[in-house]
């Protein structure tokens, strides 16, 4: 899979998700502290990509943007694949971002916003039964995920790294 630019990209905003049947590519920009939640039935070829901001909708008394929270977005994107014909017995998921992006603060006045995504996202998955297959997950750089939903090849573009694949 190519990362060069494509005008069939199918891109996923900050606090939205996607999911699309093959072929296709998804592609969310901006994971810093975000996590980008990818899922994948390798059979059916349905693909979703995720990109929350905030682990938990219930830390807040109002909700604006529903599919930015870990804890709404993930069984959301989970149905609408049920939906198209995904089965909940094959699905997987990989997890790209949840990045410190703030050096040299005490991580604790951040809230580890970043972390919490992460280990919100995982006990979600877990609790769906739905395996996680790879992870690029914490640091201090952010991250751009591309998602090929014929292959659930993931592609990972991180500045000043080389590009790395899940």
């Amino acid at each position: 899979m190519e990362l060069a630019r494509n005008a069939d990209d199918i891109h996923v905003g900050i606090g939205e998700y996607r999911v699309v049947a093959n072929p296709g590519r998804l592609v969310t920009l901006g994971l810093g502290s975000c996590v980008g939640i990818g899922m994948w039935d390798p059979v059916a070829k349905i693909g979703g990509l995720l990109h929350i901001m905030l682990p938990n909708s219930k830390e807040f008394t109002k909700l604006n943007k529903v599919e930015k929270y870990a804890d709404l977005g993930i069984p959301m994107m989970y149905q609408e694949m049920l939906g198209l014909g995904a089965s909940r017995y094959r699905l997987t998921a990989k997890l790209v971002g949840g990045a410190q992006m703030f050096s040299g603060l005490d991580k604790n006045q951040l809230f580890n916003i970043g972390e919490r995504n992460v280990k919100s996202s995982r006990l979600l998955l877990k609790d769906l039964n739905i395996a996680i297959t790879g992870e690029d997950v914490g640091g201090n750089r952010g991250r751009t995920m591309y998602l090929d939903v014929y292959s659930g090849q993931v592609l990972i573009r991180t500045l000043g790294k080389d590009i790395k694949v899940l």
